[in-house]
């Protein structure tokens, strides 16, 4: 079995977020303030969080989508802190959530099965975090899964764009939250049932909270993918629907089928519009392990809810192009 073999640089620092530690410090603190604002309600739920969606572009983009999901997971982070022994550490706490578990796509490097980061440590501006080898030894026993290679692991960048906003949040809480990346390749149906029933058992821990990293539709030429309007569905008495009305209708479908926990109506959602959802797959994984912990198991319920979205551009003509971005919170179900 390999080991862990390479320190895992911030390949995409400097230019899909900025290398210099005060000013990304500083953007991520006034993209969260912003959030935060918005989720005062939303944060202050009870039920543990289990689970984020987020999307992965550049911060310029989405960043502030991003921002409503880590503002939840940060709020988590700092209520679920308990002192330690008083007797022989009166200043430290501890997190019942220990481990941070990635999944996101493969943009670069064509694969069918599921791979597990072999960094041993994840680098950004904003410090280290380390990942969990014991969970991935015990993943990689179960089989089935490969072990990226550092030019693999670092040409992605949709791993990557997470990792500077959970070094933030562990930062700002006070926790030594441990991260384990796993890529999520172009699967079958078949394997994306079969990846998420392996997943399952480890998902449900209470020490781990996993980040589902994808964007939403990527409209325009250069994306081979430009559904129109059409017309005919228009009532006379109202205005002709613009494109990026259209690219909101096709992404809160796909938004609402995970949020019902529907892996197979997703499925078909996606057979039906071709969206082109990059984390797709990854979203499929998640949505089968905790369809299979509620139904067949009984290990927890969740309730999914987005609560952010937005796009690129506001696309109007055939000329034009966007990438949709979107953020959730999963709970477990009062």
């Amino acid at each position: 079995m390999n080991s862990t073999t390479y320190i895992r640089r911030a390949h995409h620092a400097g230019s899909w977020y900025s290398n210099d530690k005060d000013e990304l410090d500083d953007t991520l603190s006034d993209f969260m303030q912003t959030a935060r604002q918005d989720l005062s309600l939303e944060a202050t739920k009870p039920t543990k969080l289990r689970g984020i969606i987020c999307p992965h572009a550049g911060y310029s983009y989405s960043g502030p989508t991003a921002a409503y999901s880590y503002e939840a997971l940060r709020h988590e982070l700092s209520q679920r802190q308990l002192p330690k022994n008083t007797s022989t550490t009166p200043n430290t706490t501890r997190t019942t959530t220990t481990t941070i578990l990635v999944l996101h796509p493969s943009h670069h490097f064509y694969m069918e099965d599921c791979a597990v980061s072999g960094a041993s440590v994840l680098q950004t501006p904003l410090g280290d975090l380390k990942v969990d080898d014991e969970l991935r030894q015990e993943i990689l026993r179960l089989g089935n899964f490969s072990i990226m290679s550092r030019s693999v692991d670092e040409a992605e960048h949709s791993g990557e764009m997470q990792y500077p906003y959970l070094k933030k949040v562990a930062t700002a809480t006070g926790n030594a939250i441990k991260v384990l990346p796993i890529m999520c390749g172009n699967l079958s149906l078949q394997r994306e049932a079969f990846y998420g029933e392996l997943l399952s058992n480890i998902i449900a821990r209470p020490n781990i909270v996993c980040v589902i990293s994808t964007d939403f539709c990527h409209w325009g030429r250069r994306f081979s993918y430009q559904p129109r309007p059409d017309d005919d569905e228009d009532d006379n008495d109202k205005k002709p629907m613009e494109i990026h009305q259209l690219i909101s209708k096709l992404d809160h479908q796909g938004m609402d089928h995970i949020s019902m926990q529907e892996p197979c109506a997703f499925a078909q959602y996606l057979r039906q519009t071709r969206n082109t959802i990059c984390g797709r797959h990854a979203v499929q994984v998640w949505l089968h392990a905790i369809q299979h912990n509620s139904q067949t198991t009984g290990r927890e319920t969740l309730t999914v809810k987005f609560v952010k979205y937005d796009q690129s551009s506001a696309v109007t003509s055939m000329q034009e192009s966007s990438v949709s971005y979107a953020s959730a919170v999963a709970r477990i179900k009062a």
